[in-house]
């Protein structure tokens, strides 16, 4: 259904529609260009929410290298845990691991913490993404060799072979077993990008393929700023 300010609901009004209006206006400002203005529109909207994705970047180095530090005391529990029968001495060891929390510093519920930037950045992603299938005028404009409206394959491609991309990037810094757990995450991303945008308006992957770039650039910036040791990419 197409947006307009009296499409009903919250966060229609709230958010789709305010996006739709935004694309349309830069889209008048280039000539009625709407490849331009959803290039732009995504760029804006990822450069407002760069400080909550470098907090989140930077609280999750911090942690982490508090865990590491903290790994050879918790690992001598766990064996101890492991072989422990009865309730109470399991309670004891329990008990322990706090104290080597406590130690280090580290609050068991700081992970939830760490989702309040994805929270925050996700109303704004799903209402742009929305407002691009729902304002008409999009589907009526072509922008390079594409129509905006229609599936394009090679475009498809693009923000596929982008995914892949981004996916291999976050591998960077991570040690041989973590690479190995997120090894099927690199593939299943770009996989699903790429059948979505087969039948997607090509508005859809062009979306895709610059908020993928722009999470490349991101996630290099932030193993920069935030990571203690350089890391190459690994392919493994």
């Amino acid at each position: 259904q197409d947006i307009t300010g009296q499409t009903p609901g919250f966060f229609n009004h709230y958010f789709v529609y305010p996006f739709s209006v935004l694309l349309t206006t830069f889209a008048d400002w280039f000539q009625g260009s709407y490849g331009f203005s959803i290039i732009l529109v995504t760029l804006l909207i990822r450069f407002v929410l760069l400080p909550f994705a470098l907090k989140q970047s930077k609280d999750q180095m911090h942690m982490k290298g508090k865990m590491e530090k903290a790994q050879p005391e918790l690992k001598a529990l766990q064996d101890k845990m492991k072989k422990a029968k009865d309730a109470e001495t399991k309670s004891k060891l329990q008990q322990e691991t706090m104290k080597i929390y406590q130690k280090h510093n580290i609050n068991p519920l700081a992970t939830l913490g760490g989702c309040l930037p994805l929270l925050i950045q996700l109303p704004f992603l799903t209402g742009f993404y929305y407002a691009i299938q729902r304002t008409p005028e999009i589907a009526e404009h072509s922008f390079l060799w594409f129509n905006l409206g229609s599936p394009d394959l090679t475009l498809t491609l693009l923000a596929a072979g982008i995914y892949f991309l981004q996916s291999r990037v976050s591998l960077i810094g991570l040690d041989e077993a973590q690479r190995k757990q997120m090894a099927m995450f690199s593939y299943l991303s770009p996989i699903m990008i790429g059948v979505f945008s087969l039948t997607a308006p090509a508005a859809l992957p062009l979306y895709w393929t610059i908020g993928g770039i722009f999470v490349i650039l991101q996630t290099l910036l932030t193993k920069k700023l935030f990571q203690a040791e350089p890391s190459s990419l690994s392919m493994a």
